[in-house]
């Protein structure tokens, strides 16, 4: 933190100034990370989840400890906002999301995706699917969902977005689409 944006002592725990807050969807959108590696991505990614009442899914191996002494190390005082799952396969997602979201659909985020997420028609319970920041999505499980494939259009010649920032933009146009942030209030 930069000397000139430093709280004042206490701050920290101060009650929080109005904020511009909307409501959350009666089903949330969910945000599926496949076996993602890198720490800050996904510190960044719980904050999101926390910030829209999207529950956060972690599947598979863990590039890292979520732990209560490395979240804690990681200074993501947030964390307990988080309404974080954890699931050691893609089949444990599925068979655990499922009955909680009967017509719920998968949206699989891919930079090879061929059809534009704006295309996607983002319903209340859906999951958005993301893959390891290295990789991406397995072949078999892109295989599997192929019609279900969508990525975010870059303009210039990058590989892919910071899956954070691909996060990002995919939660809040899911938000935008749904009309949830159309009704806001100072909260």
């Amino acid at each position: 933190m930069r000397p000139e944006c430093a709280l004042p002592s206490g701050a920290e725990h101060a009650p929080l100034a109005p904020r511009l807050r909307a409501r959350p969807l009666a089903a949330p959108i969910h945000i599926v990370l496949v076996e993602p590696e890198i720490p800050p991505n996904t510190g960044n990614i719980a904050r999101l989840a926390a910030a829209t009442a999207s529950p956060l899914h972690l599947v598979g191996r863990l590039g890292f400890r979520i732990d209560e002494h490395s979240v804690r190390r990681a200074g993501l005082d947030y964390w307990h906002l988080v309404d974080l799952r954890t699931h050691p396969s893609f089949e444990e997602f599925l068979a655990a999301w499922g009955p909680a979201s009967p017509a719920g659909k998968l949206h699989l985020f891919s930079a090879s995706g061929a059809k534009s997420y704006l295309t996607a028609n983002v319903a209340p319970g859906d999951a958005l699917v993301f893959g390891k920041e290295s990789v991406g999505l397995p072949p078999e499980l892109l295989g599997r969902f192929a019609d279900r494939i969508v990525g975010i259009p870059t303009l210039g010649a990058v590989r892919s977005l910071n899956l954070a920032n691909a996060v990002g933009i995919a939660v809040y146009e899911a938000l935008r689409s749904l009309g949830a942030l159309a009704d806001t209030h100072m909260g």
